[in-house]
């Protein structure tokens, strides 16, 4: 599991702690025990920061769980599995941080944190396979850094079967707040610290919110589109605040990307990663894991304010908001979400391993989450509402040369049918004939295209009926000093190399209108 590479990496990454760590074993005996032991000593064989005694236990975890201690007290994170796979990165992320390494967490976010005075006691369900997991794991585990009242475990569930089996959980990551559901699917830092304000209202209320700077330029958003919007804009020398809940957007959740421009093969997060590498090398406000909460329109510009209480004016704004997942509709959805309904055939294919599932869509996504389940579960079924595939043929002419996929066209999804809490069939309607037809399945994975994140700036400027930001050749909308961009916009052709350029162009049309109105 750990080769040199790997160990040489937690060697230099150790430089950065300021304090050693810990690694304290639970108690009693499990198949996988020796292996544990075997991760951990290798891990801590690597610098004198980090140590590991293994006759040294704590009763009150299981025999395949381990806890970090930094100065003699719990840090407040543990985790129950072996964090391989995505999860090797957040487990050397709580090593450095609770070794002192600054954390990534927005200022006023961690202030939030901080005055938090309840005990919250997380515990994080992830598959090792899963890549949205390590985000949520991660964010909730500097929480727990942060405030002495928090904790978070990590839980990979393919070692805890009986306990999946016992919270009903189908979909990962699925957070369990105090014994009970708190969120589940792909969340963002920013959408946790939303739903801890929702149960927790006091948060922002002894606290003044704070003014930040003015400034020429805010882009709302984090991916292609509003990397490229900021890094145009801060070159023009303007003074540029970026928000987004990641750097990187919806690419974060795309495995191989073959088609952007002068990179023959490359991936979501080798990409996010480089366009915050770009962002961070100019002078740019970062205001990263946080969420637009208001913005209204004010004397000079618009007044941008935070969900953490951060406000400020902007003489402009680039919204690049990107899209979400869109949903089905259909009876049995919404209920079903993470009890066999699913949107990341990597994060949650492997909970149904060795049974028959279906794709809702027919479409590039849709045919590669088809190819991606086909080497994990028993069988996939595509469900297309048209007469033939809408996926590039590379793409249909692997799919079809699958013995375990099977495709249906002209077929209307109709219902989500589940039984004691899960899945268990799909009815749909044969377009050809009016007639309903049933599979008998264990998930249903929708991949039918996105939907706008417009709703920011909603009753700001003019949409289409899609939700679409509707804005001219020069990306302006229709409202003087708002510019939109990538996939937010009716631009038609959602694509990353699109994106780059709508943004690259806001950016510069931002900088147009400046001038001229300076």
């Amino acid at each position: 599991m750990l080769d040199q590479s790997l160990l040489d990496a937690v060697k230099s990454y150790s430089a950065n702690m300021t304090r050693p760590v810990d690694f304290v074993l639970g108690q009693g005996e499990h198949s996988k025990r020796a292996e544990l032991i075997d991760f951990l000593e290798k891990i801590a064989s690597t610098s004198d920061k980090i140590r590991f005694d293994k006759n040294q236990t704590d009763a009150n975890l299981s025999a395949i769980s381990f806890k970090i201690v930094y100065d003699d007290k719990d840090s407040g994170i543990v985790f129950s599995g072996i964090p391989g796979g995505h999860e090797f990165s957040s487990l050397i992320l709580a090593i450095l941080h609770a070794g002192g390494h600054t954390l990534k967490l927005d200022e006023e976010i961690q202030n939030l944190i901080k005055r938090i005075q309840k005990p919250l006691k997380f515990q994080t369900f992830v598959s090792l396979s899963c890549h949205n997991c390590p985000e949520v794991v991660q964010a909730l585990n500097q929480f727990a850094i942060l405030n002495d009242d928090i904790e978070n475990e990590m839980i990979d569930g393919g070692v805890f079967p009986e306990l999946v089996a016992q919270k009903n959980i189908q979909g990962v990551p699925a957070v369990f707040l105090n014994g009970e559901p708190f969120l589940n699917g792909k969340v963002d830092t920013a959408r946790i610290i939303d739903k801890l304000q929702s149960q927790f209202p006091d948060l922002l209320s002894s606290q003044a919110q704070e003014q930040l700077p003015n400034q020429d330029v805010t882009v709302i958003g984090g991916g292609p589109a509003g990397s490229a919007a900021a890094i145009y804009t801060a070159r023009k020398g303007l003074k540029v605040a970026l928000v987004a809940d990641r750097i990187g957007g919806q690419v974060k959740d795309t495995q191989d990307i073959e088609n952007l421009i002068s990179v023959p093969l490359t991936n979501g997060n080798q990409l996010a990663s480089n366009l915050s590498t770009h962002i961070h090398s100019y002078d740019i406000a970062v205001k990263e894991h946080v969420s637009v909460q208001n913005i209204d329109e004010v004397d000079g510009g618009y007044q941008v304010t935070l969900n953490t209480g951060a406000s400020w004016l902007s003489r402009t704004l680039i919204i690049a908001t990107g899209a979400k997942w869109r949903k089905l509709g259909v009876k049995g959805e919404e209920e079903n979400i993470g009890q066999g309904v699913a949107y990341c055939p990597h994060c949650d294919g492997p909970f149904f391993k060795g049974k028959p599932v279906a794709v809702i869509g027919g479409g590039n996504s849709g045919v590669e989450a088809a190819l991606d389940l086909s080497g994990i579960v028993q069988h996939v079924t595509v469900i297309e509402f048209g007469d033939s595939l809408r996926a590039d043929k590379v793409l249909v002419d692997k799919v079809i040369a699958k013995d375990n996929i099977d495709i249906i066209k002209s077929a209307a999804t109709q219902e989500v049918v589940a039984k004691d809490g899960k899945v268990v069939g799909l009815i749909y309607q044969d377009r050809t004939t009016g007639e309903n037809k049933s599979l008998d399945l264990s998930a249903v994975f929708v991949q039918i295209g996105l939907v706008p994140n417009s709703d920011v700036v909603k009753n700001l400027v003019q949409t289409n009926k899609q939700g679409e930001i509707i804005i001219n050749a020069k990306c302006q909308t229709n409202k003087q000093g708002i510019f939109a961009c990538g996939d937010v916009t009716d631009v038609p052709f959602k694509q990353i190399n699109i994106a780059m350029g709508e943004g690259s162009k806001a950016g510069l049309s931002a900088f147009e209108y400046l001038m001229l109105n300076s």
